[in-house]
C-alpha cells in the first residue's frame, strides 16, 4: 500500500466478523485507510457505537430502524455525533457515502489508488442494494456479501466497470491471485482449463449421508478451521456455502460451471487453485486467517505488508485433498443446477436456504432437511430473467415464504 494515500473506507456489517476483522486491519494500518462511515444490523448497538467513536466517522446506519433509540444512547455515552440513517435505504446510502457529507465527487477529484472503497460484509440479501449504490456511485466495492452477487446475477455484473467488484472471500481471493498468473498482460481465461475451489468439507467431513441423521445444531456449529457467523457456519456444515462460492466463481471470472470443481482441503492451508491448459496448477497458500484475503481487499491493488502471518515453512506440513461426497452434500449439485437456470434460481436457493437455517437452528427441521426443503423450493420455482430489484427481490420473497410453509415456521 502507497504510504502517501490514505483510502476512505466505508464498512457495511461492521459489528459481524468480517467487519470486525476488516477494523482490525485497517487499525493496525492507520496511515492507509481513513474509515468514513459504518453500517449494521442493530443488534449490537453498543459495539457499532464504539466502532464510531473509535475511528471518529462521519456517519453511522443500521438496517432495523427500531435499534436507532438504542444507538444514539449509545453514541452520546461515548461522546461520538456521527449522522445516523436508519432502514436498508439508509445502508444504502452510507455505501454511497462521501468524505464531508454524502454528495459524490468526480473519479477526478480522487487520488490514484485513492477511490473510496466500500466493503460489504453484510449477510444475506439485504446487501444487495448496497452493492448496487456503491457500484453506481463509482465506489471500489470489496464484495464479502457473496448473496448479493449471486441473486443480483447479471443484474450486478451489468451495473460494475471492470475491476470495480474485489472479491473478499478466501477462496474467490485466491482464485484472482492465481488468476494473476494466467500470462504478463494480466487474465486471460483462455489459459485457465478449471477453477478448482477448496472446502474444509466442515464438522461433517468423511461422514455418509445416514450419519447426518440426528445432528443438532450444537455440532454443526462446530467449525474445524474458521470461526464466522452462525449462518456461514451452517452454511459451511451443509457445503451450501460451497455451492453459493461456486456461483460466485463464474460470476465474477466468466468461467463456466462444467470448468469449476470443488476439492475437500481439511488443512484449510490451500484457499483455491487454477489449473491451466498447459497442466499447470497455481495455488494460493497461507493459514486460515481471514484478515489476508480482507487486506488484500483493502489495499488492491497493493499488498498490505505483515497482514497475516504466512506459512511456517521450518516445520512439517501434511496437506491433503479429496473428493466432494455429492450424496452426504447435494448443495453444490444444486447450486450448479440453479447457476445454470440462471434468472431468479439463484436468489431462490439463496433465500430458501437462509429460511431453513434459521428453522434448523430453531429446533423446527431436521440438518438433512435443510437442502432438502431447498430443492423442493427450486423445483416448484418458475425461472424468471433477474433484469430488476423488483425481479430479483419478488422472487427471494416467494421463496421465503414457501420455505417457511415447507418448514412450518411461516
Amino acid at each position: 500500500m502507497h504510504a502517501d494515500i490514505s483510502r476512505p473506507v466505508v464498512v457495511l456489517g461492521s459489528t459481524g466478523s468480517i467487519g470486525t476483522q476488516a477494523l482490525d486491519v485497517i487499525a493496525a494500518h492507520p496511515a492507509g485507510f481513513h474509515v468514513v462511515a459504518l453500517a449494521a444490523g442493530g443488534g449490537r448497538a453498543d459495539l457499532l457505537a464504539e466502532q464510531a467513536a473509535r475511528f471518529e466517522v462521519e456517519a453511522v446506519a443500521v438496517a432495523d430502524a427500531a435499534a436507532v433509540p438504542a444507538l444514539k444512547e449509545a453514541l452520546v455515552a461515548r461522546g461520538a455525533r456521527p449522522e445516523v440513517l436508519a432502514g436498508p435505504e439508509g445502508v444504502a446510502e452510507v455505501a454511497t457515502w462521501t468524505p464531508g457529507g454524502s454528495g459524490d465527487l468526480p473519479g477526478a477529484a480522487w487520488a490514484p489508488g485513492a477511490t473510496p472503497l466500500v466493503l460489504n460484509g453484510i449477510t444475506g440479501a439485504l446487501g444487495l442494494t448496497s452493492t448496487l449504490a456503491a457500484l453506481d456511485a463509482g465506489r471500489t466495492l470489496a464484495l464479502a456479501n457473496k448473496e448479493s452477487l449471486i441473486i443480483g446475477g447479471p443484474l450486478v455484473k451489468r451495473r460494475a466497470k471492470p475491476g470495480q467488484i474485489v472479491p473478499v472471500d478466501s477462496e474467490h481471493s485466491a482464485l484472482q491471485q492465481s488468476l494473476w498468473a494466467s500470462g504478463p498482460s494480466g487474465y486471460d481465461p483462455e489459459a485457465v482449463r478449471k477453477l478448482i475451489v477448496t472446502a474444509s468439507g466442515g464438522p461433517f467431513r468423511g461422514r455418509r449421508r445416514a450419519e447426518l441423521i440426528d445432528v443438532t445444531p450444537e455440532m454443526a456449529l462446530a467449525h474445524p478451521t474458521w470461526s464466522m457467523g452462525p449462518v456461514i457456519t451452517i452454511n459451511s456444515a451443509t457445503l451450501v456455502n460451497k455451492g453459493l462460492e461456486v456461483i460466485e466463481a463464474h460470476l465474477l471470472f466468466d468461467i463456466g460451471f462444467e470448468r469449476i470443481e470443488v476439492v475437500v482441503h481439511p488443512q484449510s492451508i490451500i484457499h483455491s487453485m487454477v489449473e491451466y491448459v498447459d497442466g499447470s496448477t497455481i495455488a494460493q497458500a497461507s493459514p486460515p486467517d481471514m484478515r489476508l484475503p480482507i487486506a488484500l481487499a483493502l489495499g488492491h491493488p497493493h499488498r498490505i505488508d505483515g497482514a497475516a502471518r504466512p506459512v511456517d515453512w521450518t516445520t512439517a506440513h501434511t496437506w491433503t485433498f479429496e473428493p466432494l461426497d455429492n450424496d452426504a452434500f447435494p448443495s453444490v449439485e444444486l447450486a450448479r443446477h440453479v447457476g445454470t437456470e440462471g434468472g431468479t434460481a439463484p436468489a431462490v436457493y439463496n433465500a430458501a436456504n437462509e429460511v431453513c437455517v434459521d428453522a434448523f437452528m430453531r429446533g423446527a427441521l431436521p440438518f438433512l432437511a435443510i437442502v432438502d426443503t431447498v430443492a423442493e423450493v427450486v423445483a416448484e420455482h418458475q425461472v424468471t430473467p433477474a433484469d430488476s430489484v423488483e425481479e430479483v427481490l419478488a422472487a427471494d420473497a416467494w421463496a421465503r415464504t414457501r420455505a417457511g410453509e415447507l418448514t412450518g415456521v411461516a
